[in-house]
């Protein structure tokens, strides 16, 4: 039970990272609204010294022109929310509430077509260390949940 208590206090502080990665990005794109994000795509690509008419630079100042403002903000919001989950997730999972074993498994879960997807296009030391350490949690997770549990006598 003590090793259990540890390893999902690790998973805990791991949700909580991305609660606080993603509240960061949501707050970057708060900043972000009502900018030309077009201007400031420009002056990214003219800082890194790179090509603007070449493929990726290219790439990043014409989708950066599709941006509105209204966008920016519904994006961000969909970010606040994930911070939220991960928060709810992070909590749950060091106070050891049975319920958020299963909101984890669940939320981890549902990565992983997507991860496997990523990998067969783009497989790279990111992407399958993105997958193996959520094939791991989740792994952990359901051996967790269904483990036999010794009655108490």
């Amino acid at each position: 039970m003590k090793d259990s208590v540890g390893v999902l206090r690790s998973i805990a502080i791991l949700e909580g990272t991305k609660g606080c990665l993603a509240f960061m990005v949501a707050i970057g794109l708060h900043t972000l609204a009502g900018e030309n994000v077009q201007s400031i795509a420009e002056s990214l690509v003219r800082h890194l010294h790179l090509n603007p008419a070449s493929h990726y630079p290219h790439i990043l100042i014409e989708a950066s022109s599709q941006v509105t403002s209204s966008n920016i903000r519904l994006i961000a919001a969909g970010v606040l929310l994930y911070t939220l989950i991960r928060f709810i997730e992070a909590y749950g999972l060091w106070h050891q509430k049975r319920w958020t074993e299963w909101f984890a498994l669940v939320s981890g879960g549902i990565y992983i077509p997507f991860e496997i997807r990523e990998m067969y296009l783009h497989v790279n030391l990111f992407t399958l260390g993105a997958f193996s350490l959520n094939v791991l949690v989740v792994s952990y997770l359901v051996w967790l949940i269904f483990k036999p549990h010794k009655e108490k006598d």
